[in-house]
């Protein structure tokens, strides 16, 4: 009896969910919540006018038309939906599972369906739109996922998708086996002409982003060191734009990040190790960073870090590289490599951006409206203004002063349907 009761509620919440998303095409919706951040700007007392999967109007003198439904959201700020700049859904924390046996040891059935978890996690977090840089091993499954979501099979957000990424031949993982015994690998293997090769066939597979690795360690415990070379990368981000892609660049070395920027990559992921000369160049080639602190910070807990000052080397390198970018007025993305920590726990990231010095404006500028600037689609998502599509989500209390309360979701709308109220 208790099992069939649990039926009929799951299969009620599934009718509801797709109720909503059916109303959403022609449903008119006026929120009115306390105050509103379009992106830029907060503004007390706004209202917001949706309908179908659009907004429509926005401003302090919206009003309701006749048959709308109207959504109170007292004390609450209705703000663009979050951005996320670095993801990886097809992989968990490190501390339940290390990256290796992720790819070697679980199955592609296993770790889809935990992605398909992660994905909702990622909506009802309150982060509408992902930029997923890599399968880690799971091949061409963020395609798969990111069409089920679209086709509303399962619930998660946008997603922006790099499938398998791009590393040179022997300079990525896992490592340690026999040589000359084929082990899988979390990217595609390419070297010379081969990249480009490798470009497309991401691209023809269905890739949004093009990722590659301008650095790596070529065995465990070594420092660094620039991999792909200068012209192989300018190659690669040659043939991503021909075809309409931006690229990615992870890249922690002095060497590695000159090369992504000489190459005119659009932004470069980590930066650790970026130097005030590295940095201006970014600056002068318009080449975003992307700083990752939670990835860092994560890792340095699982290794026994209690949070306390001083922090480990990592931490504080990841932390100083983030400060003189800053100070280089580079452009900076918000994203956090989550699945190094847990999905869901997106904010984590921005929580370190504000701890670090930067102002909690500027780290919700570039969580919505600057990271959709970044990855070309600020004519789709990003900003509350009419004729885009109705990402929205509502938090409790004003996250222009504390980036904290983003942790308290209240209201999300994806496409004009409902996801939480």
């Amino acid at each position: 009896m208790k099992l069939l009761t649990l039926l009929v509620v799951s299969i009620a919440a599934i009718v509801c969910r797709d109720a909503a998303a059916a109303e959403s095409v022609d449903t008119t919706v006026l929120l009115r919540p306390a105050r509103v951040f379009d992106g830029t700007t907060l503004h007390e007392g706004w209202r917001v006018l949706v309908k179908g999967d659009r907004i429509v109007a926005a401003g302090a003198d919206v009003t309701a038309p006749s048959g709308a439904r109207e959504i109170d959201l007292a004390n609450q700020t209705l703000l663009p939906g979050l951005i996320e700049g670095h993801s990886h859904l097809f992989l968990h924390p490190y501390n339940e599972r290390s990256w290796d046996d992720q790819v070697l040891h679980e199955s592609l059935a296993l770790r889809t369906a935990r992605a398909v978890t992660f994905a909702r996690a990622t909506l009802v977090a309150g982060f509408t739109t992902v930029r997923d840089l890599g399968t880690e091993g799971a091949g061409f499954a963020d395609v798969g996922l990111k069409q089920a979501i679209d086709e509303g099979i399962v619930p998660g957000p946008r997603m922006l998708v790099a499938t398998r990424a791009i590393v040179a031949t022997g300079a990525y993982g896992p490592k340690g086996f026999e040589p000359g015994v084929e082990i899988p690998q979390g990217a595609e293997e390419a070297s010379g002409e081969e990249v480009v090769r490798a470009v497309r066939r991401q691209i023809a597979a269905g890739a949004d982003v093009i990722k590659l690795y301008a650095d790596y360690r070529w065995r465990p415990g070594e420092e660094g060191r620039a991999t792909l070379s200068a012209s192989e990368l300018k190659a690669a981000t040659e043939a991503a734009h021909d075809a309409g892609r931006t690229v990615a660049i992870h890249a922690s070395t002095p060497e590695g990040m000159r090369r992504a920027i000489a190459a005119g990559v659009e932004t470069i992921e980590h930066g650790y190790g970026g130097t005030k000369e590295v940095f201006a160049a970014m600056k002068e080639r318009g080449v975003a960073l992307c700083p990752t602190l939670a990835a860092s910070d994560a890792v340095a807990r699982y290794q026994g870090w209690d949070g306390r000052e001083p922090a480990p080397k990592a931490v504080e390198l990841s932390r100083s590289a983030f400060s003189a970018a800053r100070a280089a007025k580079v452009t900076i993305c918000a994203g956090g490599d989550v699945g190094v920590f847990a999905h869901g726990d997106n904010v984590r990231e921005l929580e370190l951006m504000q701890a670090a010095g930067m102002p909690a404006r500027e780290v919700l500028i570039a969580a919505t409206s600057l990271n959709a600037k970044i990855f070309r689609i600020h004519d789709k998502v990003g900003t509350v203004q009419p004729g885009l599509l109705a990402d929205l989500i509502a938090v409790e209390g004003n996250p222009t002063q504390d980036v904290r309360v983003l942790r308290q979701v209240r209201f999300v709308m994806k496409g004009g349907a409902i996801i939480a109220n």
